[in-house]
């Protein structure tokens, strides 16, 4: 995706009924805001406005290029609360930024389970299952941030009574099973088959040398949806290799101190800070690239619609293959001169200096060459 071109207002006008649609309708129905931003600083503390439908405090975060594809929103329940029961025709992913509290689920079979979390927890809601969220604390509040894939459905249904109050049991997605939010999984290669992660910030993770730098990688299918995530992690004095992606990936600080670059191609990379909460959304296509800069590991999840993963013919994301081959990953032996000088900056700032070096040698034993360059 090239950067964004800018037509003249004339033009824009023929256009500006096309850009409203039923979910941006239905966010405003809401009473809340969407902050269409790719970067905020930290979700934690970010501002929030009533909810009544929900019970609770929320705000909508989306950047226009993830916003037909699934949504963004972080949602507060008071001390001692409780927000009110919901279901809905879309999946949701749910990472708790700070608390303690239950959740209840339940099906019209009247199948019911109660499981607690804390921060630092992750979980899906099974597909139409009706939910409720409880402060566990009456001095503090809750507050989680979830990805769903409402936008599509809303757009296509554009019937409020059929997405959220539908009878219908997914049996197949959720039965009742006493034990579907126990923190249990299924290790399939790269991907974890589970409903619930304990601790996100802790869970053990996998080596991932095809991103570089030494890091850790793990993804995960939760609630059998078609959203997916992935959470990576990368040792103090490295990066990550840039890359470029579909829209809709939701990138969330779960522990280190850093910064991330993003450019559309042929601009100049823009940088962005981050700290624990941090949320930075790559829009479509455009590069980007993650940095610890900091004195401890840097950890990260992402809430991501499948979308985001364009595939090769054997299922790799173009992401993870190198550019050199015609796809969508930087290889460190390629990247602009400026990376390395303002990283080593960054880490002087702590004491430290870059640990590169092996991250890249090792490179350089599986590099295809330089693709040729004509005219």
């Amino acid at each position: 995706m090239a950067k964004d071109a800018v037509v003249s207002d004339e033009l824009s006008k023929k256009f500006s009924t096309e850009k409203d649609t039923p979910y941006l309708r239905w966010v405003r129905g809401e009473g809340l805001d969407i902050i269409g931003a790719h970067y905020v600083r930290n979700l934690r503390t970010v501002e929030l406005k009533p909810w009544a439908r929900r019970g609770g405090r929320g705000v909508y975060i989306n950047h226009e290029a993830s916003r037909t594809s699934n949504d963004c929103y972080v949602c507060e329940i008071p001390p001692g609360k409780k927000l009110e029961p919901q279901r809905q025709l879309f999946e949701e992913m749910i990472l708790v930024l700070d608390g303690r509290g239950s959740t209840t689920v339940w099906n019209d079979e009247g199948r019911r389970i109660t499981f607690e979390w804390k921060a630092g927890a992750m979980f899906a809601i099974p597909l139409n299952c009706w939910h409720q969220h409880f402060n566990g604390s009456g001095q503090a509040p809750a507050r989680y941030v979830a990805v769903t894939n409402a936008p599509p459905v809303i757009n296509l249904y554009e019937d409020g009574e059929f997405v959220f109050n539908t009878r219908y049991d997914f049996k197949n997605r959720f039965n009742g099973e006493p034990d579907y939010f126990s923190a249990k999984g299924e290790q399939k290669g790269l991907l974890l088959v589970t409903n619930f992660v304990a601790d996100a910030v802790n869970l053990p993770l996998i080596s991932a040398k095809e991103r570089g730098a030494g890091g850790g990688h793990i993804r995960f299918n939760m609630a059998k949806g078609s959203m997916n995530s992935h959470i990576s992690q990368f040792p103090i004095g490295t990066y990550k290799k840039g890359h470029a992606h579909g829209p809709g990936a939701h990138v969330i600080i779960l522990s280190g101190e850093g910064f991330s670059l993003m450019w559309p191609e042929g601009d100049a990379p823009k940088r962005y800070d981050w700290e624990v909460g941090t949320l930075i959304v790559p829009p479509n296509m455009w590069f980007h690239q993650h940095f610890n800069s900091g004195t401890a590991p840097a950890r990260y999840l992402a809430f991501k619609h499948e979308g985001v993963a364009i595939r090769n013919t054997q299922g790799v994301p173009r992401a993870w293959i190198s550019r050199r081959l015609g796809v969508d990953q930087i290889d460190y032996a390629d990247e602009m001169p400026m990376i390395r000088k303002m990283f080593a900056e960054d880490l002087a700032k702590h004491g430290l200096s870059p640990r590169m070096d092996q991250a890249y040698a090792q490179e350089l034993a599986d590099l295809p060459p330089p693709v040729a360059r004509t005219g």
